[in-house]
């Protein structure tokens, strides 16, 4: 199993999940050109990927999902809603649609997409289960439900959202109207959220951990880092190998 943030951030999402024989990538937010160099800086094969997992249909999500497919000659996983509302970024690509909430099966995995809370259409996010484990992917959500937490439980690899730290988001330069709809349900993680819900999905088999989606203006990788090593240390369940997403360049692959 493996799993790499090739970018995260508001400007761009990319996540590379290879588990059992299939690679996908989890949204493509970049240029197509930065993808494809990113893939190739950390080793990564991009003619050997599978399939494209769309979770939304915000930009820093979908931007190449449709020329990436295409180049490769690959499917687009993403809900009939998600389709219809990204339709000119995915035309002329082999697009197969899911429903939010049912799983399915591709290749040799199982993909569960769960609904999440996101000012979009149909935002999901993914768990994916095959004969390696489970590994799951939950960012640009505003809060962490029930549904969300009994998804994720139990796997080996999460790429789990910190947008935000609530002091530096209150204090910064946003207008209030864009400070209120990122702290709302249908926003985004903070910090302290976003390690409670860390808190409810640690257990002894959780290996990779993916910190995602930070914010340039209102978070700080430092911080991040910080807060979830020590968080870590005081549950005293797990130690998994933690990267921080970045926005300007592709983390660590972690191999599992």
């Amino acid at each position: 199993m493996k799993i790499c943030s090739l970018a995260s951030g508001s400007k761009g999402n990319c996540l590379y999940l290879e588990t059992g024989d299939t690679r996908v990538l989890i949204d493509v937010g970049m240029s197509l050109r930065e993808t494809l160099l990113r893939m190739e800086g950390c080793g990564l094969d991009p003619a050997g990927v599978h399939a494209v997992l769309v979770s939304h249909e915000h930009i820093d999500h979908i931007r190449s999902a449709g020329s990436f497919a295409r180049k490769f000659k690959i499917p687009v996983l993403t809900s009939h809603l998600v389709h219809c509302k990204a339709e000119k970024y995915l035309k002329k690509t082999m697009v197969t649609e899911f429903e939010s909430g049912s799983a399915f099966s591709f290749r040799d995995v199982r993909i569960d997409p769960f609904p999440i809370t996101h000012d979009a259409c149909d935002p999901v996010g993914f768990l994916l289960e095959s004969g390696e484990g489970r590994c799951g992917s939950a960012t640009d959500l505003g809060v962490a439900t029930r549904l969300v937490m009994e998804k994720l439980r139990g796997c080996r690899a999460l790429n789990l959202e910190a947008n935000h730290d609530v002091g530096m988001l209150m204090d910064g330069p946003y207008p209030w109207e864009l400070k209120q709809r990122i702290k709302s349900r249908h926003g985004h993680l903070s910090n302290e959220e976003s390690l409670q819900l860390l808190h409810e999905l640690a257990h002894d088999r959780l290996e990779a951990l993916v910190m995602a989606h930070l914010s340039e203006v209102n978070n700080h990788p430092d911080h991040v880092q910080c807060a979830t090593q020590s968080f870590l240390r005081d549950q005293n369940v797990c130690a998994p190998r933690i990267v921080i997403g970045e926005q300007h360049r592709a983390g660590a692959v972690l191999e599992i």
